[in-house]
């Protein structure tokens, strides 16, 4: 035993050096102490723990070091498949299709659409060979099949050709281009201004221009899809207010501002953003209130005046002609050239810094290709008839009166848009229960606030879509059939926001005379009352 014991002392020695050296290092590491407290606790009060443990991190080494990967190079674990297999398998493989099949509401819709053969305007003929009276298109000036403006684009197709070929940036910019920059800002009285080639891309590009991650935009829940895109492109910290509520928007600047007070955040660049006639249901914004909250709560003011310019105003200068506003005080003005002068593209006015910038910053602007000139030279056309011509507003604002007085006398019928809107929605008014009404009725019930971080409202409107779209486009139906084309508004399924209510949109035009817009009307209150009367 002597002898045995002799021959492994030096053995214990090195183990009880070793061990001593490892725990003088173990002890060295930042926490270590934490970690031997733990384990002896654990040990003491259930050693089967510390076992469980121990075979855990065991497996955790294990598992870490181990292959990735169990290739058997030998194969004889997988199957083998000759040629003529190889071919059946491909042959039979169906891939996954990239879009939902069309419904067969969806589908009969495409099947039947109207096509217009020949130009568009107030009463288009459609391929079919009949006449219809046009309250469909955006034409509200009638400038659509106006023959000095056709004279005018053939001259200019002759001098400039059709298209540039190239963005602005890059020899895209032609002279009719500045020209026509000057008209807006000259029109709307702002220092400059700077031309988009296409509508819809102008807000989804002039938002993210100045709107950075950090910065703040408090925008209108009830803003159009161009909007919604450009907001989700910015990144921002997005607040939003009660549709086109200014109350619910001071007190959402009022908490926006508490909380970064409260926070000790850092000021950055702070936002409103919103429409001046909304393209969901034609509501139209209090501009003199923007203005006034802008100033007092010191944030800049976005306004989308798509729908608005061309068809509001004296002379179609939009909301800051309507509430004389000087269109300095909005800092970025965007409107549409489609709309209301029958060009294409958009703009955006204000002063000489924001419209330099966006040169070199503005997306759509940078990588699009210009506006063909003859479209320019349409729309430059189009403001200097609106400067010397004011009755074409006139009878515009007339005829849109004369449409109203028909359609609001309907009990089947409600119309959420402005009365100076050119642009008018009918939605199907149900008889009670009352959460079939529109939502102005609903939200007044309640005064709690909506969730500023959440584009839905506290209270959302309930209505059956699915249901509502199918009788509107009955009426609509019945409308064409009648001589009368007009449309639903159409929204993006499952990719706007918040889901809207669905509607009737009519466009009125200066083009028509008061007698056929009150006749369309007439037909279209036809419509309403034998389609919503079979299912009441």
């Amino acid at each position: 035993m002597n002898a045995t014991t002799t021959s492994l002392e030096p053995l214990f020695s090195a183990l009880s050096y070793s061990y001593t050296t490892i725990e003088t290092t173990f002890y060295k590491i930042p926490g270590s102490a934490v970690v031997a407290r733990y384990v002896k606790s654990s040990h003491r009060n259930d050693p089967g723990r510390t076992v469980l443990e121990i075979i855990l991190i065991i497996f955790a080494i294990r598992t870490l070091l181990q292959s990735r990967t169990r290739a058997d190079n030998s194969g004889k674990h997988f199957i083998t498949f000759d040629e003529k297999e190889i071919d059946e398998l491909v042959d039979e493989w169906v891939p996954e299709s990239l879009a939902a099949p069309l419904t067969e509401r969806e589908q009969y819709e495409l099947d039947n659409m109207p096509v217009i053969a020949g130009p568009t305007g107030p009463k288009p003929k459609l391929t079919n060979g009949k006449t219809v009276v046009n309250l469909a298109s955006y034409n509200f000036t009638g400038l659509a099949g106006n023959e000095m403006i056709k004279e005018k684009s053939i001259e200019a197709l002759e001098k400039y050709g059709l298209g540039s070929c190239g963005p602005p940036g890059f020899y895209g910019t032609q002279d009719v281009h500045i020209k026509l920059e000057e008209d807006i800002a000259d029109f709307l009285g702002t220092e400059s201004a700077i031309i988009y080639s296409q509508a819809f891309s102008t807000i989804s590009s002039v938002i993210p221009a100045f709107c950075k991650r950090g910065d703040v935009i408090v925008a209108d829940r009830g803003v159009n899809f161009a909007i919604q895109k450009g907001l989700q492109i910015s990144r921002c910290t997005i607040r939003w207010y009660d549709h086109n509520d200014m109350n619910s928007l001071e007190q959402v600047l009022e908490s926006t501002e508490k909380e970064r007070r409260k926070k000790k955040g850092p000021l950055t660049r702070r936002f409103i953003v919103t429409e001046g006639v909304f393209d969901h249901d034609g509501t139209m914004s209090d501009l003199p209130k923007l203005v006034e909250l802008k100033y007092k709560y010191k944030y800049r003011l976005i306004l989308d005046e798509s729908v608005s310019f061309g068809s509001v105003g004296r002379t179609g200068r939009g909301l800051t002609e309507l509430y004389n506003v000087p269109a300095l005080q909005v800092d970025m003005l965007v409107g549409s050239l489609a709309n209301g002068l029958t060009a294409c593209g958009g703009f955006c006015a204000g002063t000489r810094v924001v419209v330099n910038h966006q040169r070199i910053n503005g997306t759509s602007f940078v990588f699009s290709a210009s506006m063909p000139p003859l479209l320019s030279v349409v729309a430059s056309i189009g403001i200097s008839i609106l400067r010397s011509t004011p009755s074409i507003l006139n009878t515009l604002q007339d005829n849109v009166r004369a449409v109203r007085a028909v359609l609001e006398k309907v009990d089947c019928i409600y119309i959420p848009s402005h009365p100076a809107s050119a642009m008018i929605h009918l939605q199907v008014r149900h008889p009670p229960p009352t959460h079939l009404l529109p939502a102005s009725s609903s939200h007044s019930a309640s005064n709690k606030l909506s969730n500023p971080a959440s584009p839905s409202p506290r209270d959302p409107e309930q209505f059956d879509g699915e249901l509502e779209e199918r009788v509107l486009q009955e009426i609509v139906d019945e409308a064409l059939t009648q001589g009368v084309m007009i449309t639903r508004a159409k929204r993006l399924k499952g990719q706007e926001l918040t889901e809207v209510r669905p509607s009737i949109r009519l466009a009125i035009t200066a083009a028509l005379s008061k007698k056929d817009c009150e006749k369309a009307a007439s037909v279209v209150k036809a419509a309403f009352i034998k389609v919503v009367g079979k299912r009441r």
